[in-house]
């Protein structure tokens, strides 16, 4: 089952379809990409809907791909230290036998 959802954005208005589960998070997105359309507009001389929406797509994608590399590097620290950790037990282990 699915619901009918109004959005606006830039001003207009779209119908969407979408889980009911989903509406929060359809909610949430529609707002940070009316946001990031009305920063664009306000702050640069791009002219046109189109070409709002095209940057606010770039630029989300670099936030998203900014915020995964920083998720992996937070994975790969996680890792060494749990190896590290398990190699002074080890050490400690051995001193105290």
């Amino acid at each position: 089952m699915s619901i009918s959802l109004k959005i606006r954005i830039l001003d207009k208005e779209y119908q969407v379809n979408c889980a009911p589960e989903e509406r929060e998070g359809l909610e949430y997105s529609a707002k940070l990409l009316n946001e990031k359309m009305e920063q664009i507009r306000r702050g640069s001389h791009i002219i046109g809907l189109e070409r709002i929406a095209v940057m606010a797509a770039l630029n989300l994608a670099h936030d998203l791909i900014r915020s995964e590399n920083a998720s992996d590097q937070n994975n790969q620290a996680s890792g060494l230290i749990r190896s590290m950790d398990a190699k002074l037990n080890s050490v400690l282990a051995d001193l105290t036998n």
